[in-house]
């Protein structure tokens, strides 16, 4: 099994092209829209960013609509172009809005071009995490550690603004340094430090695999910068029911829980492809699919 994938690069560039296109003149647009509701398609073009978990997510409901038939493209864009290519229907949904805190920005700026499907996952949360052999329990505790540097992911993501209004917010953060990465670049790094047993800060969220491959622990957060327990939540583009009925309920269905995302992103971690990854969970998980795609014909 085999998505079809695009390059970030490429489809960035390419979805800049297709925005101004679509704003040019109204032929364009009723041309896409007529495009769209051709009743004969079964292409779906699910996005997403590249974050363990949404890789996850997102690879195993391809497989689904991939398993009923449909020639599924999964697109991984960066964090605010995903928001934009789904409100203006360059891609069709996304698993992958974490709310109410890390995507408030984006769900704010995009949202009147949206269909809000609900969470499909509860339970998530974001925050600084360290190994819990570092004595720090909250963010108020640090002093010197790590050098004063935060390990981060890639810039514009919801966790690395929170951490930018902790170092403003918290007065013994002044001075500290919060250094982009990438969220494999950030695991990375982590592994290392641990085997050395060395301190490391890191921003992190869950669900995620590093919880179940290393003794972590979040630091207490006790002026609520980074919010509390947020959900997962799925996003359709507007016309998606209508030109996709039965793709469409199989989105709006999907809805599972931490344990069943950190299983696909531990057996990606330990060297599987997100694609087989996901075709092994949905193999072991008959029932749940089931749940899925019970309204489809």
């Amino acid at each position: 099994m085999k998505f079809k994938k695009l390059k970030m690069l490429g489809l960035t560039l390419g979805l800049g092209a297709m925005l101004a296109a679509c704003g040019s003149d109204d032929s364009t647009t009723t041309n896409n829209e007529e495009s769209k509701a051709d009743t004969g398609s079964k292409a779906v073009n699910l996005a997403y960013v590249e974050w363990d978990s949404e890789i996850a997510s997102t690879h195993v409901v391809g497989k689904v609509l991939e398993d009923l038939g449909y020639d599924v493209t999964l697109t991984p864009l960066d964090n605010a172009i995903m928001w934009e290519a789904v409100s203006t229907g360059e891609a069709d949904a996304m698993v992958a809005g974490w709310l109410p805190g890390t995507h408030a920005a984006q769900y704010e700026r995009y949202k009147d071009g949206l269909v809000e499907l609900g969470e499909n996952l509860s339970g998530a949360k974001i925050g600084l995490v360290v190994p819990t052999y570092m004595e720090a329990n909250s963010i108020a505790d640090l002093s010197g550690e790590a050098d004063m540097k935060i390990t981060g992911i890639e810039a514009g993501a919801g966790v690395m603004a929170a951490t930018e209004n902790a170092i403003a917010e918290y007065a013994n953060l002044n001075g500290w340094e919060l250094v982009p990465s990438s969220s494999g670049a950030m695991t990375v790094a982590l592994d290392q430090a641990i085997k050395s047993e060395e301190e490391i800060i890191v921003t992190g969220w869950s669900p995620h695999w590093k919880f179940a491959a290393y003794d972590l622990k979040y630091l207490e957060d006790p002026q609520g910068v980074y919010g509390g327990e947020e959900t997962i939540n799925t996003f359709a583009r507007q016309g998606l029911e209508e030109d996709l009925p039965e793709a469409f309920k199989v989105i709006d269905a999907f809805h599972w829980t931490s344990a069943d995302m950190e299983e696909v992103m531990l057996d990606i971690n330990s060297g599987t492809s997100p694609e087989d990854a996901a075709a092994k969970w949905v193999e072991a998980h008959p029932d749940k699919v089931a749940e899925w795609t019970k309204d489809v014909e």
